[in-house]
């Protein structure tokens, strides 16, 4: 059903979107202001009919409260998958969708398995690139996959949009 409306849709991103989350709070309120600011960096004079903005980040496994978010280089990409390897976490993501130009934010979390990685599975995570773009420096629907299971929650919380936003924009068609 959502391709139809994909189909018929113009997708736009946002530049220079300031993505800092705020320092306080649970990882869920810290997606959320994440989220938010890019709400808000919608134009109002915009002329679409639903506008979706959505951001995804990793509770850190050792500290629940801290984030991961998209590395900056493959080094930290490298860093953010030794950490994970071998290891379940929590992937959160925050959807905002404005229908009839009201807005509506949801958020939800799934648990993600990392088998132990070889540094040979490592190494090529890191250097394929994949992890560019994407919070704790991985894609479960890209070479990732191979390595990484869905414990608990829905596929698309990890791949970005909380199943909700998907349900809505399901009915929407």
């Amino acid at each position: 059903m959502v391709k139809a409306v994909v189909a018929n849709a113009t997708c736009k991103g946002l530049e220079g979107v300031d993505e800092t989350p705020s320092s306080f709070g649970s990882v869920s309120e810290k997606v959320l202001s994440i989220c938010q600011q890019k709400a808000k960096a919608v134009p109002q004079d915009h002329p679409f009919d639903v506008v979706l903005v959505c951001d995804t980040v990793l509770a850190d496994p050792d500290e629940v409260d801290l984030i991961l978010g998209k590395p900056s280089d493959a080094l930290e990409a490298a860093s953010m998958l030794h950490r994970l390897s071998g290891r379940r976490h929590q992937v959160w993501s925050a959807g905002g969708i404005m229908v009839r130009g009201q807005w509506n934010f949801f958020v939800e979390h799934a648990v993600v398995e990392i088998e132990a990685l070889s540094d040979e599975a490592l190494v090529e995570l890191v250097l394929n690139e994949s992890w560019k773009g994407k919070a704790g420096g991985y894609d479960l629907a890209g070479p990732m996959g191979a390595h990484a299971k869905l414990v608990d929650g829905s596929e698309t919380t990890v791949l970005g949009i909380p199943q909700e936003v998907m349900d809505i924009l399901g009915s929407l068609v």
